[in-house]
């Protein structure tokens, strides 16, 4: 007989050698991670009964945490900023920024700058884009020694700042970097979800995307999986206990403006299929948030 401890030990075998996962999950990733188990397990059976189709050729898990899809294969990586500044300082920030962020984007290529209409005051939030990480730290090295973007820019901008946070994250394989239509607003949804990774849960949050994207009234713009940063976070008010680790997977998102975003929303929440794709993804999920981003008049993505 196919033992379920198995199924789950191979579950738990996806995770790096170097974590120590918690041996006292909380009873909701439990579940999720039996659910994974008795589906192989039913699998298995229905294989060595001779009633039904030979299983799929095994395939090695994907490591908790991580995304091996094409642009973490190649390299591609992203880095996610946000900095808060201090009250009363925000339009300084952003004439000084203006002024000298050529200076910045001679060395590495960036995505977008916003700054946070909803979700955290005075807070800009932008994202660049790296080959390798032999690439950004020979970026990190060029701007340090250049006297031009520290003079000008760093020693009158840190004094402005109260916070800075980064984050490396991968493009999830079934997502590319988008464009939008036309200018508009930005909509940054972050997502804890249950212990496992994408094995666990990757097709139904997928599906939970697709399902809002082709309702229409959205643009993708891109999915990332967290790599550094916000890989793992340990919650004491949530529905998980706070010994157990989750996963951050972000989406961004493009709108018309709020209005529009307000009016699709409605209109997604009565269409049967986004209903159904989000009742599966939301099972796998701890805890989400979401800010409304503005794009700067120096921004690439408007």
């Amino acid at each position: 007989m196919y033992n379920l401890r198995n199924a789950l030990s191979r579950i738990y075998a996806a995770a790096p050698k170097s974590l120590s996962y918690p041996s006292n999950l909380g009873q909701q990733a439990q579940e999720k991670l039996l659910q994974v188990a008795c589906s192989e397990a039913r699998q298995q059976w229905c294989w060595s009964s001779g009633t039904g189709p030979a299983p799929l050729e095994c395939k090695p898990l994907r490591s908790i945490g991580t995304s091996t899809g094409g642009n973490q294969l190649n390299g591609t990586f992203y880095e996610f900023r946000n900095y808060i500044i201090q009250p009363g300082k925000v339009a300084d920030f952003m004439k000084l920024t203006s002024d000298f962020i050529h200076l910045r984007t001679a060395h590495s290529e960036l995505v977008g700058y916003w700054s946070v209409e909803i979700g955290c005051l005075n807070e800009v939030f932008h994202i660049w884009k790296y080959g390798s990480y032999k690439e950004r730290s020979a970026v990190r090295r060029a701007l340090a020694t250049d006297k031009d973007w520290q003079q000008n820019y760093i020693s009158k901008m840190l004094p402005m700042l109260l916070n800075q946070t980064n984050e490396i994250v991968y493009m999830v394989p079934w997502a590319e970097l988008g464009k939008p239509p036309n200018k508009g607003v930005y909509e940054l949804v972050s997502y804890q979800m249950i212990p496992g990774g994408p094995v666990v849960w990757g097709k139904a949050f997928q599906k939970a995307v697709s399902a809002h994207k082709n309702v229409g009234y959205c643009t993708l713009i891109g999915v990332f999986h967290s790599e550094f940063g916000h890989l793992n976070k340990d919650f004491t008010e949530t529905k998980i206990h706070q010994s157990d680790l989750t996963c951050t997977v972000h989406s961004l998102w493009w709108h018309e403006d709020g209005d529009h975003r307000a009016s699709g929303r409605r209109r997604a929440h009565e269409d049967v299929r986004v209903v159904a794709a989000v009742r599966d993804s939301a099972s796998y999920l701890v805890s989400q948030t979401n800010k409304l981003l503005l794009p700067t008049s120096f921004s690439p993505l408007k």
